[in-house]
Parts: structure tokens; C-alpha cells; sequence
């Protein structure tokens, strides 16, 4: 096996030897974040084509539903690791190729930005948003080049992502989600979709993760909404009593009583909500459990058939014996001394369980029609239907945009999209576009700081990082991460408190906003580091000398003209011919990046310039986003909670 080369050295290589493409990538360090529709088409073609060393990650396992596209997989594989059986069926094409298999979360600690920029090229071969956004990010910081892809149907896309050469995944906004009013989730659900999305973000929760508030939900301001979030904070209160009873026997009754009967008796008792819709059946614990006594139910056919539609006294014995598993999962944390909060993974069948059963006796309460679980992991884990053709086609691509990254050909590199109704062709291409200057994650000035999490202070990190390595001086900044703003001039509750404390750790994203009116910097986002080895008297020592650190200026803002007013047509005819003005849209072809139309719903955080506004002191716990879903032109229902 040729020995492995760092992604300089690889591109160098390819650049003074284009005729050695093949003996380059064979010792390429190649990552591919993903082993599903895509990610099985792509790593058999890594393998085919003798790339050297590939690293698969992915949480995955393999589900009957995955057979019928992901064709490294088999019936006797179901329940196993995607990651794990992947390199295995894989290895086979290409024994010389080195296959390392990753059963974990790519958001895991350990593939920080030091093992990101380990690999010469990062494949995203995922199925949802918030991971394509973390990949992206990291590379973006690692400074190593991503292929993208993503298929939604028969249509695709595969784009290059280098940074300060091509555009990155948060360079063009995303489709703004809708929300629902907290009333029709808690109150008044008329869709399946309703009763998923009060399983997952709301009861589940409430019980084992971290209590939601009203903040979580579109709470319109309106007297009728108002009273509703009253009532549903004193439910809340009662079920975090409840809470306190789990891993009793008395728990899973004590439960189903309070939210499928005593709630929904007092839901029946406004009888103005029901003068047009079909009040709720309240439900009783004992009469339901005798009947699925009496019928002898299977619980482990059960729970292996997610293909069927469960009956009331199934979804009944799934909720039990989920509440059973989850109990034992706290209670172990407990006495292990962890935190005993579990959130919803659509892969995590304990919690997927829970929310498919809670999520359909409501529905039986509200009359609504139940779904399998099949079809809540699909409405509850953001998964896109895809199709083996298109995977296929999409995988292809990929592999020859990574022959251009290996060349360092980013001038030849192009955005391809895979639209096969279009009316001119399948494959359309086009120039990778510029980054966007506005964009919150490439639009800024990256660096890295070593610091002794154990010492350093956030004043530390304003005094010998910020103000002197940085060159910030006496200008006025803003320091925030995800949660909120931790310092600025007025707010310096927080300097003498440890990084720690703050909630900051090794590849933690610290972004410094000028403030300064004149001439202020660009965004600068700070990836911490833990130092490996004494820093001596300093606590924080960054990446680059002061003489090194050139940020750039924000481009000043070009005034918009003023509009010109267009005479009134003399013959009673429009003069743009009916074409909007003269304004063709250019976008129809790219199915995955078509930029949102204007909206006052709020968007993700990482959607807009800048860092939230939201202050934030140590150990303060974080509002929820709100929780909202999209229906996309496939079909398919995405749950967006992060």
C-alpha cells in the first residue's frame, strides 16, 4: 500500500503529473460521511476507482425498507451497522483499498477539526440538513474540500465546496420551515403529522429530555392561544411530577391516564373548540390493557412488524414496553451519575417506538388515521424517499468532480443537477458559484486558538487572543457561540468565568463581531482548541502570529438606487409581455438550493448575518427552536428541531 499524503501534498502531486491520477487518489485519504442510497453507490465506486484509504461514518443500521437501493446490503444484514456491513461488502470489490468503518455520530467529539483535516476530500452522503450544515461547517474550518450531494426523488445534485474558491452549503438561504400554533399541537391535532410531532418534541420531552416551554411553539399573540399555553404550562407542571415516578410500576399508567384521558376530558369540556370538528375519546388505561390481555398479543412480533399499522391495543404494548426500556436507559444514568436525558433519533429504536405508539393512540383519540411505524421514522427523522437510478447516477458524479479536487482543477469544477423532466436535458452544469460574502459560515475569517480549558477565562481569551493576536485593539466586538451572545461592552458578567463554565469546549465556534461603524472586520469564527501541551503563562495562544492574521474589512454596502417609475402603456398592453416584468427565473433546474421566498417566519439561526441577539450567562438553559416541518414537492414530511 503507497504511503499516505496530506491533502497539499496530494494536490501538488496531481498538479505536476496529471497523467499519475489514478496513483494519486490510491494514496488519498478520502472521508464519506453516510452509507445509505447514496453512500453505498459511492463507496463501491471509491473502491473500483483504487482510492487508497476511505473512512465511512455513519449511526445508521439497516432496515428492510433500505433493501431495495442500498445494494451492499442483504436481508441478514437488518438491525446491523450500515458502516460496518458496508466496508465489509465493499472490501471485497478492492482488497487493496483500506476501508475504516465509524459506527457513530459525525457530530461526535472525536471527528474534530484535527481529524477533518486529516483527509484530502470529505464526501456528504447524508439524508438531512442539520448534519450536511455540521460536515460543512468543519470542512469549511478544516479547510478541506467537500463534494455535496443530496437526491430528492429523480432529481439531484452534486455541488464542490472549497474554501474561498466556490460556494458553500450556507451560501444560499434554505427553505423557510412553517410552524404550527401551540394550540393545534397540543390541543387541537387534525393530522397525523400533529400527533408525531407532539410525541416527539413535546411528550417524550417532557418525560426523559429537557422540559420544553412555550417558547418552543409559534405562540401567536392572541387571547384565545394565551389562555391555551396557561393551561398547557400547569399540564406540563403535572407531568414533571409524573417524571419523578419513572422505573416505578405504577409509571406507564400514570402516564397514558394523564395524557390520553385527564387532559382530553378537559379538552372535551370547551365545548365551544368542537362545535365544528369531532371532540377527542378520552381512553382508559385498565379497559385498554384487559382488551390486549385478552387478545394475546406477540409483543415481539410486534414491535419487528414496522410495516403494519399497529391497533389501539399494539400501540398500547409498544408504549409499555418503551416506557420500559427508556426507564432502565435513566435510571442507569442515574446511578452512573450522567445526565438522564434522552433525545429522539430516528435511529435509536427505543425512542422511535415511544413516539409511533404515543403518537398513535392521540390519534385515536382525536380520530385521526394511524401510520406504521415505517412511515413515523420517515415523518419524525427527516428522510427523503430516494431512488436507486438517481443515487447511482449522483454517486458517478461525485467521483469525477473528486478527479478535478485531486488535479486542484477548481476552475473546472462544476455545480451538476440531475433533473430528468426538465425540457432541455437530464444533466445540467454549471461554474461552481463565488462564495457569498454575507454567508455566516465561509463569509468570515477562520482561526483556530489553542487553549488550557482548565485556566483560561473568557477575559483570557479577549486579552491575549482577541484584543493583541487579533489585532481588535481598542475596537468594540461581540463574542457568541450557537446559544447566545457572551460578552460584549455592556455585557461582561462573564469575563472572569472559565471557558468551561461557559459551556465551551475543545471545537467549540466562538464568532467576534465588529462593531466598530467605520471600518469593521469581517465576521471572525474562532474554532477552540485544547491545548496538548503547556501554553507557559497564557492560558490561550492562537494558531498564527499577530503579523500573520490579515481579516479583511466588510465590503462596505452599495446604496440601492432609486426606483425608476415606468410610464403607463399608451395601448393598454403590459410591455414586459407577460414575463414579470422582463424578470425570467433562472433557478427552476436546481431542486436542492432553490433560494426561499420571502418570509416573516424565523428561520434557522445560522440563516441570517451575524450571531442571535440572545444573551446568555453560564449554566443558562437555552430556549428551544420552534418546532416546524416542511412538505417538500416529493412528498415527504421533514421534522426540523435543531
Amino acid at each position: 500500500m503507497a504511503s499516505e499524503l496530506t491533502t497539499e501534498a496530494v494536490l501538488a502531486a496531481a498538479a505536476e503529473t496529471p497523467d499519475t491520477l489514478l496513483t494519486t487518489s490510491s494514496q488519498a485519504r478520502v472521508l464519506m460521511v453516510g452509507a445509505g442510497g447514496i453512500g453505498c453507490e459511492l463507496l463501491k465506486n471509491l473502491v473500483l476507482t483504487g482510492f487508497g484509504q476511505v473512512h465511512v461514518v455513519d449511526l445508521d443500521t439497516i432496515d428492510l425498507s433500505n433493501l431495495n437501493r442500498q445494494f451492499l446490503f442483504r436481508h441478514e444484514h437488518i438491525k446491523k451497522s450500515k458502516a460496518l456491513v458496508a466496508k465489509e461488502a465493499a472490501q471485497k470489490f478492492n482488497p487493496a483499498v483500506k476501508i475504516v468503518a465509524h459506527h457513530a455520530n459525525i457530530k461526535d467529539a472525536q471527528f474534530n477539526i484535527e481529524w477533518f483535516s486529516s483527509f484530502s476530500i470529505v464526501f456528504n452522503a447524508l439524508d438531512n440538513l442539520e448534519a450536511r450544515r455540521h460536515v460543512n461547517k468543519m470542512c469549511i474550518a478544516a479547510d478541506v474540500p467537500l463534494i455535496e450531494s443530496g437526491t430528492t426523488g429523480f432529481n439531484g445534485q452534486v455541488q464542490v465546496i472549497k474554501k474561498g474558491v466556490t460556494a458553500c452549503y450556507d451560501c444560499s438561504p434554505k427553505e423557510t420551515p412553517k410552524s404550527f400554533p401551540v394550540c393545534t399541537i397540543r390541543s387541537t391535532p387534525s393530522q397525523p403529522i400533529h400527533c408525531i410531532v407532539w410525541g416527539k418534541s413535546y411528550l417524550l420531552n417532557e418525560i426523559f429530555g429537557a422540559s420544553e416551554d412555550e417558547s418552543a411553539f409559534d405562540n401567536s399573540v392572541d387571547g384565545d392561544n394565551a389562555q391555551e399555553i396557561e393551561e398547557l404550562k400547569r399540564e406540563s407542571e403535572a407531568l414533571r411530577k409524573i417524571r419523578n415516578s419513572v422505573g416505578t410500576e405504577e409509571f406507564p399508567e400514570m402516564l397514558f391516564e394523564k395524557v390520553f384521558k385527564t387532559d382530553v376530558e378537559r379538552l372535551r369540556s370547551m365545548e365551544d373548540m368542537w362545535k365544528t370538528r369531532k371532540p377527542p375519546e378520552p381512553l382508559s388505561y385498565k379497559e385498554l390493557l384487559e382488551k390486549a390481555k385478552s387478545q394475546s398479543l406477540d409483543q415481539e412480533k410486534v414491535l419487528k412488524d414496522a410495516q403494519k399499522v399497529w391497533s389501539l391495543e399494539e400501540n398500547l404494548v409498544v408504549f409499555n414496553d418503551s416506557l420500559e426500556r427508556l426507564s432502565k436507559r435513566v435510571l442507569e444514568s442515574k446511578t452512573a451519575g450522567e445526565d438522564a436525558i434522552i433525545t429522539f433519533d430516528k435511529d435509536d429504536e427505543d425512542t422511535l417506538d415511544f413516539v409511533a405508539a404515543s403518537a398513535n393512540i392521540r390519534s385515536a383519540v382525536f380520530g385521526i388515521d394511524r401510520k406504521s411505524k415505517f412511515d413515523i421514522k420517515q415523518m419524525a427523522g427527516n428522510i427523503i424517499p430516494a431512488i436507486a437510478t438517481t443515487n447511482a447516477i449522483v454517486a458517478g458524479l461525485c467521483v469525477l468532480e473528486a478527479f478535478k479536487v485531486l488535479k486542484g482543477q477548481y476552475d473546472r469544477a462544476k455545480e451538476v443537477f440531475l433533473t430528468p423532466f426538465a425540457n432541455a436535458r437530464m444533466l445540467a452544469s454549471d461554474k461552481s458559484r463565488q462564495p457569498n460574502p454575507d454567508c455566516p459560515v465561509c463569509g468570515v475569517y477562520q482561526t483556530r486558538a489553542y487553549v488550557d480549558l482548565d485556566k483560561a477565562t473568557l477575559n483570557d481569551l479577549v486579552e491575549h487572543l482577541i484584543k493583541t493576536n487579533l489585532g481588535y485593539g481598542e475596537k468594540d466586538f461581540a463574542i457568541s457561540n450557537e446559544v447566545g451572545i457572551l460578552y460584549d461592552p455592556d455585557e461582561t458578567d462573564n469575563l472572569k468565568k472559565k471557558l468551561s463554565e461557559l459551556g465551551i469546549k475543545s471545537d467549540s465556534f466562538l464568532t467576534i463581531t465588529d462593531e466598530d461603524d467605520e471600518e469593521p472586520f469581517v465576521n471572525v469564527v474562532i474554532a477552540i482548541q485544547e491545548a496538548k501541551e503547556p501554553l507557559g503563562d497564557k492560558p490561550v495562544k492562537g494558531i498564527l502570529d499577530p503579523e500573520d492574521v490579515k481579516i479583511p474589512l466588510k465590503p462596505k454596502k452599495q446604496s440601492q438606487p432609486e426606483p425608476v417609475a415606468t410610464p403607463a402603456p399608451t395601448n393598454g398592453n403590459s410591455t414586459s409581455n407577460g414575463q414579470n416584468g422582463g424578470v425570467i427565473d433562472l433557478d427552476g433546474d436546481e431542486p436542492m438550493t432553490t433560494p426561499a421566498k420571502p418570509s416573516l417566519k424565523r428561520g434557522h439561526p445560522e440563516d441570517a448575518e451575524g450571531p442571535s441577539v440572545k444573551k446568555i450567562k453560564a449554566n443558562d438553559k437555552a430556549a428551544d427552536d420552534d418546532i416546524v416541518f416542511i412538505e417538500d414537492s416529493a412528498g415527504a414530511i421533514v421534522i426540523d428541531d435543531d
